[in-house]
């Protein structure tokens, strides 16, 4: 490290679905936060971790800041409003594809307090023309004042290879606070449950909303190199159980399948996954249940 090394923290805001666990994947090379075409998708603070010769950003993905219906959402946009408090500099993340609206507004609103530099991150290029970009980057620059804008496509990766050089100046002297091969502080259970999550998410599609958690109760070694893992998927009705598992057990045998072929990619290990569904009568709801799975507000405040 030289004398001029500078390392900080980067925080991701925006709305549900603009892209930015997408991005985070980009940014730190690896896939660390699941991706879905639903919103409200991530729930915790995701970190990453991007190490180089002159600089360690640290990136936090924080989920979509929305009006909440229920604890876990109130529980997910104190997580995403905390984050603003704790980074040198705010990563605003919007869908450039979407006519900004009430939603767009209220995160204005809530940027305006704070007095942490701000760039405008303009995703999904890869779907809107030269004009309508134009339109989206004068409408935010009206309203807040940033010092920097980049157009990307999280999914594609154009341009995100300049966003680094545009955080970096904005990052104190300071040393590395993770190790250079580091690019997440989350734990194996954490990550195998995200990526659990993210299978059902897409399997079941619209049929079972956002009732699901997933929790990772053993990962023990066994014999010729295998991981056993050992998950449960909770959801709040009988039905969704039905949902989840499908004629035959067919759904959740592709849940598992897929969710264990990402485990072994990221891990680079074979891997005997066993999934179970048990239901929770209404655990978004519950304070209780909330902790248990993993959301405890306690812990942000």
């Amino acid at each position: 490290m030289t004398a001029d090394y500078v390392s900080g923290f980067a925080g991701l805001i925006g709305r549900p679905n603009a892209g930015k666990s997408t991005l985070l994947n980009r940014l730190v090379g690896r896939k660390i936060a699941i991706m879905s075409d639903k919103p409200q998708t991530t729930r915790n603070k995701i970190l990453g971790v991007l190490t180089t010769d002159s600089y360690q950003i640290v990136f936090l993905d924080t989920p979509g800041i929305h009006k909440p219906q229920h604890q876990l959402g109130e529980y997910m946009v104190a997580v995403a409003r905390n984050t603003l408090a704790e980074v040198d500099v705010v990563l605003y993340v919007v869908d450039a594809a979407v006519s900004p609206g009430a939603g767009e507004e209220y995160i204005i609103a809530q940027l305006k307090e704070v007095a942490t530099p701000k760039i405008l991150i303009l995703n999904k290029i890869d779907l809107v023309d030269a004009a309508t970009l134009e339109q989206r980057e004068e409408f935010f620059r009206a309203r807040l004042d940033f010092k920097a804008v980049q157009a990307v496509s999280a999914l594609a990766g154009t341009n995100v290879a300049a966003l680094p050089e545009l955080i970096s100046p904005f990052l104190p002297p300071g040393p590395q606070y993770y190790p250079p091969e580091m690019v997440t502080d989350q734990p194996e259970k954490f990550v195998m449950a995200e990526l659990i999550r993210e299978q059902v998410l897409r399997v079941t599609r619209e049929e079972v909303p956002h009732a699901v958690a997933v929790v990772v109760e053993e990962i023990a070694q066994r014999p010729n190199d295998y991981l056993y893992v050992d998950a449960v998927i909770y959801v709040e009705r009988d039905s969704q159980k039905g949902i989840i598992i499908g004629q035959g057990g067919q759904r959740l045998k592709e849940i598992g399948t897929q969710a264990r072929q990402e485990m072994e990619a990221l891990l680079g290990s074979k891997i005997f996954l066993n999934l179970r569904v048990r239901v929770k009568k209404n655990w978004r709801q519950q304070e209780l249940a909330l902790r248990q799975l993993g959301y405890d507000r306690r812990l942000i405040q």
